[in-house]
């Protein structure tokens, strides 16, 4: 069972939506507009937060702008079908993954299912799924030059000093960083952070490293363990 926090403007998908969660064991807190579900999300934090891009008192993306800032929560945003900007906005501020409207029930609950066991938030039962707690090699504490990843607890340091990454930036990292000097292409490093059900295309990947440097940068801007390969993906320099 998962603490989910649903922000959104529409009745009826709150409705709706939040049967669907509570009838696989999840317990849904609801809000309808922008402003107050950040500071619910800031005061009680959630396992996982979905959040609706169009709202009233502040829309979606400034919701997860300002999560950002504080928390590194999982966050799945719905998007219009036509509003594909929505998307790479959205990947560029944090979002873990995305759902267009409308959309079925049942793949928003794989979905939840999907970015809770890459999380390792929240507890899964027999309706929700198995638990997929990750293998205790994935659980030892990475090192790689100045950089430290230690799974377990979710945290990641550059020289000492840490750097917040979402739970799709950290398993893109450690992908990345458990093999120094070995090229990973989008495709791998998709099948790395993404589960099988979920799809996103190559600059959904760009976006998430593009943010992930950017971060590593704000804490040393000589920062350049990240290498590209253009046309063929990325790799970890160890310096």
């Amino acid at each position: 069972m998962a603490k989910i926090t649903l922000v959104d403007d529409d009745e009826n998908i709150v409705t709706s939506v939040s049967l669907a969660l509570e009838s696989h064991g999840h317990t849904v807190k609801a809000y309808y507009d922008g402003a107050s579900g950040l500071a619910a999300l800031e005061n009680d934090p959630p396992d996982v937060a979905i959040l609706d891009v169009k709202m009233p008192r502040m829309d979606g993306m400034e919701v997860l702008r300002r999560l950002r800032r504080t928390s590194d929560i999982p966050v799945i945003i719905l998007t219009s079908k036509d509003e594909e900007i929505d998307e790479i906005l959205g990947f560029n501020l944090g979002a873990d993954d995305y759902m267009h409207k409308p959309f079925s029930q049942r793949l928003l609950i794989e979905r939840v299912k999907a970015v809770l066991r890459r999380s390792g938030r929240g507890e899964t039962d027999d309706v929700a799924g198995p638990s997929t707690a990750p293998a205790d090699v994935n659980a030892r504490a990475l090192k790689r030059g100045k950089l430290t990843l230690d799974p377990a607890r979710h945290e990641s340091l550059w020289d000492g000093k840490p750097v917040k990454l979402t739970v799709t930036e950290f398993l893109l990292l450690q992908s990345l960083a458990q093999r120094p000097g070995f090229v990973k292409s989008r495709d791998n490093l998709m099948d790395a952070a993404y589960d099988d059900q979920v799809y996103v295309d190559d600059r959904t990947i760009d976006s998430h490293i593009k943010r992930m440097r950017k971060k590593f940068r704000e804490v040393d801007p000589e920062f350049d363990a990240i290498e590209t390969l253009y046309g063929v993906g990325y790799r970890y320099r160890e310096s």
